[in-house]
C-alpha cells in the first residue's frame, strides 16, 4: 500500500446500531417471558405468589438503594412501605381517588417520609442509625394501631381494586399485569441510576463520606436522596400490596419479622447488587411462604440464615454471580491471548 494513499475508514455504523438495539431487545424478551409467566401457574394462589414476589422485588430494590448503593444502615424500610400502603388506601377509600391517582399520591407521601427518615443519617452511623430507624418503624406501626381513622388494630378493608375503562383488576391474574410492568420499570430505573452520576455519588458516600465531601459530593443531599428514592420504591410496593385483592391491610403486616425478611432478601442476594437482590427476593419469598406454618421459629430461621450468609457468603448470590462471570471473562481473555494473531505481517 502506498504510504500516501488514504487510510480506509471502518464502517462502524452497523455494529454500533446493532449494539444499541441489544438492550431494547433484551428488555422486550424479558417482558414477553414475564407476560406469559402467570399462564404457567396452576391456581389463583400461585398467581398471588407471583404478585407477592414482584412486590418484594420492588421493596428489595428500594432497600438496596439506601443500604447497598449509599451504605446507610436502616431497618425501618417496612415503615415506609406502611406509609405508602396506608396513604394510598386512605386516598382511595376516604377521598374516592381512583387507583391511578391514589397510588402515585401514596408514593409521594412515602417519598416525603423517606426524606425525613434520612435526617438522622446526618449525625448517626452504623448501629446507631439502625436503632433510630428501628424505633421509627415501631412508632409508625404503633401509631397506625392506635388510630381509628386508619382502621386501628382491626385493619383497613374494602380498598378498591384498580379499574381501567370499565375493566376491573379484581383477580390476582389480572392484577399481575399491573404489578409486573411496574416491577420491570423499577428494575430498569435502578440499573440506570446505578450507572449515572447520582449512583456514583451514592457509592462515593458509601465508601468514604469524608473523601466524597472533599471531592465535591454533597453528602447530606445524597444521603437524603437515597432515603427518598428508597422510600418511593417502598411506597410503591406498599400501595400495590394494599390494592391487591382482597384489599385489606393490617398493622401486623409491618412488624420486625417483615423487616428481617426484607433484610434477608438484600443480604442473601448481595448488598449493592441489583440482580442478586432480585434473586434474593424471589428465593426468600418462596421460603417465607413454605415456612409460614412454622411462624414460631420463622424469625430464628431467617436470622440464622442472615448470620450464616454474612459469615460464609458475604457478597451474597450477586457476588457469586460476579465471580463466575469474571472468571469466565478472564479465561476467555487468556485463551484469546494465547492464540497466534492471524494475518500478522512477516518481518
Amino acid at each position: 500500500m502506498n504510504a500516501h494513499s488514504p487510510r480506509p475508514e471502518l464502517d462502524t455504523s452497523a455494529p454500533s446500531s446493532a449494539l444499541a438495539q441489544r438492550p431494547a431487545l433484551r428488555w422486550l424478551a424479558a417482558l414477553t417471558v414475564m407476560a406469559a409467566l402467570p399462564w404457567l401457574a396452576f391456581n389463583n394462589y400461585q398467581h398471588f405468589l407471583l404478585n407477592l414476589i414482584l412486590i418484594n422485588v420492588i421493596l428489595a430494590i428500594g432497600l438496596n438503594v439506601v443500604k447497598g448503593f449509599a451504605g446507610q444502615v436502616t431497618v425501618g424500610h417496612v415503615a415506609l412501605m406502611a406509609v405508602g400502603a396506608y396513604a394510598s388506601a386512605v386516598f382511595s377509600t376516604k377521598f374516592g381517588m381512583p387507583f391511578w391517582v391514589a397510588l402515585p399520591a401514596g408514593v409521594l407521601v412515602a417519598g416525603l417520609a423517606g426524606l425525613l427518615v434520612g435526617i438522622p443519617s446526618f449525625r448517626l452511623e452504623g448501629a446507631y442509625l439502625a436503632l433510630a430507624t428501628l424505633g421509627l418503624a415501631e412508632s409508625v406501626r404503633i401509631f397506625i394501631s392506635a388510630t381509628d381513622y386508619l382502621g386501628a388494630a382491626i385493619g383497613l378493608s374494602d380498598i378498591p381494586a384498580p379499574r381501567l375503562l370499565g375493566f376491573v383488576f379484581d383477580t390476582h391474574l389480572r392484577y399481575y399485569y399491573i404489578v409486573m410492568p411496574l416491577a420491570m420499570l423499577a428494575i430498569y430505573l435502578s440499573l440506570q441510576m446505578l450507572r449515572s452520576s447520582v449512583g456514583r455519588a451514592f457509592m462515593a458516600v458509601r465508601e468514604d463520606p469524608l473523601a466524597a465531601e472533599a471531592s465535591g459530593v454533597n453528602v447530606r443531599f445524597h444521603k437524603s436522596l437515597a432515603f427518598g428514592i428508597s422510600a418511593v420504591y417502598a411506597g410503591a410496593a406498599g400501595g400495590l400490596m394494599a390494592h391487591m385483592t382482597p384489599g385489606f391491610i393490617h398493622p401486623n403486616n409491618y412488624t420486625l419479622v417483615e423487616m428481617v425478611t426484607v433484610l434477608l432478601m438484600v443480604i442473601l442476594g448481595g448488598i449493592g447488587h441489583i440482580w442478586g437482590g432480585i434473586v434474593g427476593a424471589v428465593v426468600v419469598t418462596i421460603i417465607y411462604d413454605l415456612t409460614r406454618d412454622y411462624y414460631q421459629i420463622q424469625l430464628l430461621l431467617f436470622g440464622s440464615v442472615i448470620v450464616l450468609t454474612v459469615m460464609f457468603m458475604p457478597a451474597g448470590i450477586g457476588g457469586v454471580i460476579d465471580r463466575y462471570l469474571s472468571t469466565r471473562r478472564f479465561v476467555a481473555l487468556r485463551k484469546a491471548a494465547s492464540k497466534p494473531k492471524a494475518g500478522r505481517d512477516a518481518a
